[in-house]
């Protein structure tokens, strides 16, 4: 874990609710995919977790929606605006279980985390499929930019006013086989995907956190294999350690 200032190079609208901020630091802390870091923003006591999106030498991109006080204040910072972040936190997916054909599965702003894992998959050589949920197509982002990896995309609304209309687990028919599956995005969603899947995977959990790095305990939660924090020991859990 690193803390630093970073400089925002772009902070902008992509969807309904929904912004991409791009920072220019140290990233050096980030060892895998899924791992997320802890902004500090004036006036708000805890700092808020985002998941990382991408990254490279120098930048780390993050999307976020706008969903309270804290995520509405980021939506306003402007370019060369210093933040003060701690990075290269949580766990991060194992790559190494996915097999050759794993099945990518983000719902909202699960979405961003998946990105990176992608590419990581087929840097690895692997021939990853990804399934994208929304609610609407207002709320749809970053189709575009897995297509352009070269992977299968399949978007579903819940509404049905782009791809599939339905949930993630609609557009299962869709895919073939796969080896084995990554998934972010809301509880009622993993609940789902977890009853749906047919191989191990890997769940990648959102938590209200205080601390971000396994001190104050506060995002603890009980699995098969006994107590584990979200921020430190997860966000990333396995299929089969999971209690719901």
């Amino acid at each position: 874990m690193n803390n630093g200032m970073y400089k925002i190079s772009s902070n902008k609208k992509i969807a309904k609710d929904v912004y991409k901020m791009v920072l220019l630091g140290d990233t050096s802390a980030i060892t895998a995919s899924g791992q997320f870091v802890n902004i500090k923003l004036d006036g708000f006591y805890l700092r808020r977790p985002i998941s990382i999106c991408d990254y490279d030498s120098d930048t780390i991109t993050l999307i976020y929606k706008v969903v309270g006080q804290g995520t509405e204040s980021m939506s306003h910072l402007v370019l060369g605006t210093r933040v003060d972040v701690l990075v290269g936190l949580g766990n991060g997916y194992d790559t190494s279980k996915s097999g050759d054909s794993p099945l990518l599965i983000g719902g909202g702003v699960g979405v961003p985390p998946m990105f990176n894992l992608c590419k990581r998959l087929l840097d690895e050589g692997k021939k990853p499929s990804v399934i994208l949920g929304f609610n609407t197509k207002d709320e749809v982002f970053y189709e575009d930019e897995f297509k352009q990896l070269g992977v299968d995309v399949f978007v579903t609304t819940v509404d049905g006013s782009h791809g599939t209309k339905g949930f993630v687990t609609d557009a299962f028919d869709k895919i073939g086989n796969y080896t084995y599956f990554y998934t972010c995005g809301p509880l009622p969603m993993f609940k789902a995907v977890y009853n749906s899947t047919k191989t191990s995977g890997q769940f990648s959990f959102e938590e209200r956190m205080g601390c971000g790095f396994g001190a104050c305990m506060g995002c603890t939660c009980k699995t098969k294999y006994g107590n584990k924090r979200i921020c430190k020991d997860g966000p990333v859990l396995e299929k089969e350690e999971i209690l719901w």
